[in-house]
C-alpha cells in the first residue's frame, strides 16, 4: 500500500492558449490535445470501476484497500476536472472530440460484464498512462517550449499517474483475476488506445490545417519512433505487463517523487490516504 495525496493544482486554466501551444509544434500539440480529450470520460470510468470492484472483496480486503482507493479516486477526479477545463480551450479552437464518443460506447459494453473485467481494463489503461508518464518525466525536452502553466499541468498529472500506478492492478489480483484475462485485456486496450490516439490526433491536425505538412510527420517520427521516441523507448515497459511476475511497482518512480518535491509551490495538498 502507498500514501496517495490529493492535490489542488495552482495554475491558471482560465486563460486560453494557442492551438499549437507546445512551442508551435503542430504534431506534439495535437497529440497531447488528443490524449487530454480521452481523460474526462476515461478517468470517470476508472473511478467507477474501482468503486464497483472493491465491493466484491471480503470485508477485510475492503478495509485494507479503502484509503488507497479513496486517494486514487481523489487524484483521478482532480485530473478529470483539470482536463475538462483544458479541453474546453481546445474545443474552442474548433477541435471535435471523437475519442470520447467511441469511449462511451465501449464503456457501456464493458459495464455489461462482470466488475472484474472493468478493473482489468482499468489496470491496463493505468499501465499505459504510467509508462507514458515515466517517458514524459524522463524527457523534459518534449514540453520545454510549452507555457510553464501547461508544463506544470502535464508533469503533475504524470507524477500522480506514477504514484497510483499499482492500485487497480492490486485490486484485480485481490478479486482473483487470472493472468489470461489480464493479458487479453491489455492487448485489447493496446489496439483501442493506439488507434484512438492516432485517429484523434489526425482529426486535430486536420482542423489545424497541418495534417498533410511534411514538418508535421517529421515531428511525429522524431517524438514517437526515433531512438528516444515515446513508442520506441517505452516498448520494453509496455511488454513487461505480460510477464507472470510483473507488478507496476517495479517501474522506477524517482522522477515522479523528485518532480513533486521540487514543485510543491504549484499545488496544495488537500488529502492523503495512509
Amino acid at each position: 500500500m502507498s500514501d496517495l495525496t490529493v492535490r489542488k493544482l495552482l495554475i491558471d486554466l482560465d486563460t486560453s492558449f494557442d492551438v499549437r501551444w507546445n512551442g508551435g509544434d503542430a504534431f506534439t500539440s495535437a497529440f497531447m490535445n488528443a490524449l487530454s480529450m480521452s481523460f474526462p470520460v476515461g478517468e470517470q470510468f476508472f473511478i467507477d470501476s474501482l468503486r464497483r470492484g472493491i465491493t466484491e472483496l471480503s470485508p477485510e480486503q475492503q478495509a485494507s484497500f479503502a484509503q488507497e482507493v479513496k486517494g486514487f479516486v481523489g487524484q483521478e477526479a482532480t485530473h478529470r476536472r483539470i482536463h475538462e477545463r483544458f479541453n474546453q480551450h481546445v474545443l474552442n479552437h474548433g477541435m471535435v472530440n471523437h475519442w470520447e464518443k467511441r469511449a462511451l460506447r465501449r464503456i457501456a459494453r464493458i459495464n455489461e460484464k462482470k466488475a472484474i473485467h472493468a478493473v482489468a481494463v482499468t489496470a491496463a489503461y493505468e499501465h499505459f498512462t504510467s509508462v507514458f508518464a515515466a517517458w514524459l518525466l524522463n524527457h523534459p525536452y518534449f514540453l520545454a517550449q510549452a507555457p510553464e502553466r501547461l508544463q506544470t499541468m502535464w508533469l503533475w498529472h504524470a507524477s500522480e499517474e506514477t504514484e497510483h500506478r499499482s492500485v487497480s492492478f492490486d485490486i484485480y489480483r485481490a478479486m482473483g483475476g487470472n493472468e489470461a484475462w489480464r493479458r487479453r485485456w491489455m492487448l485489447t486496450v493496446t489496439v483501442f488506445f493506439l488507434s484512438d490516439i492516432l485517429r484523434q490526433t489526425c482529426n486535430n491536425l486536420w482542423h489545424d490545417g497541418s495534417l498533410f505538412k511534411a514538418s508535421t510527420w517529421r515531428s511525429a517520427w522524431r517524438h514517437l519512433f526515433a531512438k528516444e521516441g515515446l513508442f520506441t523507448s517505452s516498448f520494453a515497459s509496455w511488454k513487461s505487463y505480460f510477464r507472470t511476475d510483473f507488478h507496476p511497482s517495479e517501474h522506477d518512480d524517482q522522477m515522479s517523487l523528485q518532480w513533486l518535491q521540487a514543485h510543491q509551490q504549484t499545488y496544495q495538498a488537500i488529502g492523503q490516504s495512509s
